[in-house]
């Protein structure tokens, strides 16, 4: 079997990699030249543990291939990005050009599945696009749906482990889609239908949006009733049928703070609690930015010097180097913009540079600092004394105290 994976980012590495360790003739496509160089030179253009060593061995074997463009396989996955237009309306033209690519390589009896999130009815688009460039193969392709579900940091694992839903057009490309994700993944696949899968993906990241939203209001109630969010949050838990989330300074990545857009831009009238949800998380942010300059303002109104002010962490959550819609940079953004002068020492652990930000040492920045501001929870910043001499902002909850 030959499968030719359209997109080496985030997921699409990763799930070609797994392929070819299973025995699949996998052959990674990206349009970006950097990307396909270092991946044949078995390099990482991402962090994730213990890729790189699987990298290395796919390519030593022979099953894992890296090109600019793609060649006649048997199955053609589109993981492309689907990024937005105008406002956060979702832009599947990355999809349609990698679909467009793939025309005049496809034949009879071979299967094309979408893995990029996508809008409602996205597969049935692309379904109508081949057809109408390649009727002679009509009824003669298998098409089906089916979204990852993985977190960053674990996604070896979770790709081989994880269930899968897995929707096609029609019941045969539903059974030829479960043939090919057989090979290589464990865990359970849910059979159904391509509109019913895309709709899961979204379903699923705007839900935790909507219990990560809660848990944020519940903060900004708590912040001015003077109640500690944190210790409230343990105590509520303890009723057995009740599970808040942790708060913290916003949602990011480029799953939970992106897919509801996908939901609310087709059906905004129906997606009351989802647009919402998204509001508060965005509000959030804004929330945190504003509480670190007020501080900054109290600061020199007080001591009559300009403070020290460390943004602790950039990534859209702990322990990882993403920084894709990540609150955290949002927020440092606005401070750096509005501080009037003082000295702002940014603070990522996970990431060697950055091309904006300059990064500093994060036990020389606590240490420096005056008001001190965790917007994300790295394991790092939880080894650090709590120190009563600064205004310490605990918007990640690393303390909690």
């Amino acid at each position: 079997m030959k499968a030719c994976f359209m997109g080496l980012g985030y997921i699409g590495l990763p799930t070609a990699i797994i392929a070819a360790k299973s025995g699949i003739e996998v052959l990674g496509v990206d349009i970006n030249p950097k990307v396909v160089e270092m991946t044949k030179e078995g390099k990482l253009h991402i962090i994730e543990p213990g890729l790189e060593e699987l990298l290395r061995e796919v390519l030593k074997s022979g099953n894992f291939k890296v090109a600019s463009k793609p060649s006649t396989s048997d199955v053609y996955l589109m993981v492309v990005p689907t990024p937005f237009k105008g406002n956060h309306d979702p832009d599947i033209s990355y999809i349609e050009a990698a679909t467009k690519a793939i025309l005049p390589l496809l034949k009879e009896g071979d299967l094309y599945i979408i893995e990029s999130t996508s809008p409602v009815g996205t597969t049935e688009k692309m379904s109508q696009l081949i057809f109408s460039e390649r009727p002679e193969l009509a009824d003669k392709l298998f098409i089906a749906y089916c979204p990852e579900r993985v977190l960053p940091g674990n996604v070896i694992y979770e790709l081989v482990n994880n269930d899968r839903v897995i929707g096609g057009i029609d019941s045969e490309s539903t059974d030829k889609a479960i043939e090919f994700y057989s090979t290589f993944v464990k865990g359970a696949l849910h059979r159904t239908n391509s509109k019913t899968a895309e709709m899961c993906k979204l379903v699923e990241n705007s839900s935790r949006d909507v219990q990560i939203a809660f848990a944020n209001e519940l903060s900004l109630i708590c912040d001015k009733a003077g109640i500690n969010v944190w210790e409230l949050i343990h105590l509520a838990n303890k009723h057995p049928r009740v599970n808040i989330l942790q708060p913290g300074s916003g949602v990011g990545g480029h799953c939970i703070a992106v897919d509801p857009y996908f939901i609310a831009s087709e059906f905004p009238i129906e997606s009351q609690i989802i647009s919402k949800a998204r509001e508060i998380n965005n509000y959030k942010s804004f929330w945190c930015a504003e509480k670190t300059l007020d501080e900054i303002v109290k600061f020199e109104l007080k001591h009559h010097r300009k403070p020290v002010v460390a943004m602790m962490g950039l990534a859209f959550k702990p322990n990882i180097d993403d920084l894709r819609e990540s609150p955290a940079k949002y927020i440092s953004t606005k401070v750096m913009q509005r501080a009037n002068n003082a000295s702002i020492l940014i603070v990522e652990p996970n990431v060697s540079e950055h091309e904006i930000f300059k990064l500093s040492n994060y036990e020389e920045a606590y240490n420096k600092s005056d008001i001190v501001a965790f917007l994300v929870a790295h394991n790092e910043f939880k080894t650090l004394p709590y120190r009563e001499d600064k205004i310490i902002l605990d918007f990640a909850g690393v303390f909690k105290k």
